[in-house]
């Protein structure tokens, strides 16, 4: 599961930082999601904007709103619910494509109080996380740490993969929702996204123009779809992340471009980690991203990064996926960090739906991800959630093409 940074802009004037902690004028920072709806917001820095996120992205719901963005006037029906009592949300909203919510959602699944439980498990709020971040310091993993990140990263691996057979048309995003769920739980685990900043559900599942934070709901997957599950999990006081794009039925690895813009997606991931050891610059994954992605004449997103991620959900360092981005740092042995890019067949540009966490391309186009969490060692780089013998997926040719060599972290 992704994070948004920070945008920087160039301003005329001294502002004020919207930090509810900071009393410094703003910089250049603009907090992306505010920009979009023309509502100005301003930072001193990214650690101030990453320190105040929680609270700050409260104030999205009703800036990204349609009754904020398009001053419309609140209908005295959602819609009309079909024969099953389904209905969509939004029915004023200008969706960019052809996929809709289909609600209602199924109630919040519990965890039981045997299971450890992250800090934001109860209120949403990730107070850890905050408090890490104005310490400005990327974690260094013990030996002993290392291992609770493998443990867990296995753990992942073992719930995506469980997750992704059960991947077909018909299969509803809330099912796969429910059997991540449940195989979370019976690994003495707590799904990660469950409640982060408020988010519904156990698993994200982005479904064709859906770039990440897709909400699972009553919408059966279709023959011809493509859809991201992004798996993570909290155990041992330990996350994982990482996610993988599926073909759903037949007809989904016969459209070329569903093959082109998942296989560009994965190739990224493939190149990107083959970059990935001390004294590499964080900087630099972004440009060997984007240069694999113009190859298959595809675009990346800008809007989400990579993040640290060990006792922390989301942690430094921010991972950007584009060319010349001006992230500073290194990697250092004993860092943990996730690489997870998101290619789009058209526009880059996002857009988000009125639940406040859909995020879409803005033109429609179909989009695919793959993330895998890494641990930087002495020599270069352990893939601790690379893929197994039996794991579902993986790569497909191109229609008429011949299958490529095995993709990095696949087992051989």
């Amino acid at each position: 599961m992704d994070q948004a940074p920070a945008q920087e802009i160039a301003v005329d004037k001294k502002r004020e930082c919207s930090g509810d902690d900071c009393t410094n004028d703003a910089g250049s920072l603009q907090c992306p999601t505010c920009q979009k709806v023309g509502k100005e917001s301003y930072f001193c820095s990214q650690e101030c904007f990453k320190r105040n996120w929680a609270e700050h992205k409260k104030l999205h719901k009703a800036q990204n709103s349609m009754l904020s963005n398009f001053n419309l006037r609140t209908p005295k029906v959602i819609s009309e619910p079909d024969a099953d009592g389904h209905f969509n949300p939004f029915p004023a909203f200008p969706f960019t494509g052809s996929l809709r919510p289909v609600y209602p959602l199924s109630p919040r699944r519990a965890v039981p109080e045997k299971i450890r439980h992250p800090d934001y498990a109860l209120k949403g709020i990730p107070i850890s996380e905050q408090a890490f971040r104005g310490r400005n310091k990327i974690t260094i993993l013990t030996k002993q740490e290392q291992d609770a990140m493998r443990k867990v990263c296995r753990l992942g691996r073992e719930v995506l993969d469980i997750a992704a057979r059960a991947v077909q048309p018909g299969v509803t995003t809330d099912e796969i929702d429910r059997i991540v769920h449940e195989a979370t739980l019976e690994r003495d685990s707590y799904p990660s996204p469950l409640n982060y900043c408020h988010f519904p559900k156990s698993v994200c599942t982005s479904v064709n123009e859906v770039i990440c934070h897709g909400i699972p709901d009553q919408r059966p997957l279709q023959d011809g779809d493509i859809v991201n599950i992004d798996i993570s999990l909290y155990h041992g006081g330990f996350h994982a992340d990482l996610n993988e794009t599926y073909y759903v039925g037949p007809a989904a690895p016969q459209n070329a471009d569903n093959v082109r813009v998942v296989e560009a997606a994965r190739a990224c991931l493939d190149e990107a980690i083959k970059l990935v050891k001390p004294g590499a610059l964080f900087r630099d994954y972004g440009n060997t991203i984007e240069k694999v992605a113009k190859e298959r004449n595809c675009q990346v997103v800008r809007a989400y990064c990579g993040h640290g991620v060990n006792q922390l959900f989301h942690a430094p360092p921010n991972i950007p996926h584009y060319a010349k981005n001006k992230q500073v740092g290194e990697a250092k042995p004993g860092m943990c960090f996730t690489i997870e890019p998101m290619i789009t067949l058209g526009s880059h540009r996002d857009r988000t739906w009125p639940d406040d966490w859909t995020s879409v391309t803005v033109d429609g186009g179909r989009t695919a991800q793959f993330e895998h969490t890494l641990l930087v060692t002495e020599t270069g780089v352990e893939v601790l959630t690379a893929r197994v013998e039996g794991s579902p997926g993986g790569a497909v040719a191109m229609p008429g093409v011949e299958a490529e060599a095995p993709a990095n972290g696949d087992a051989k």
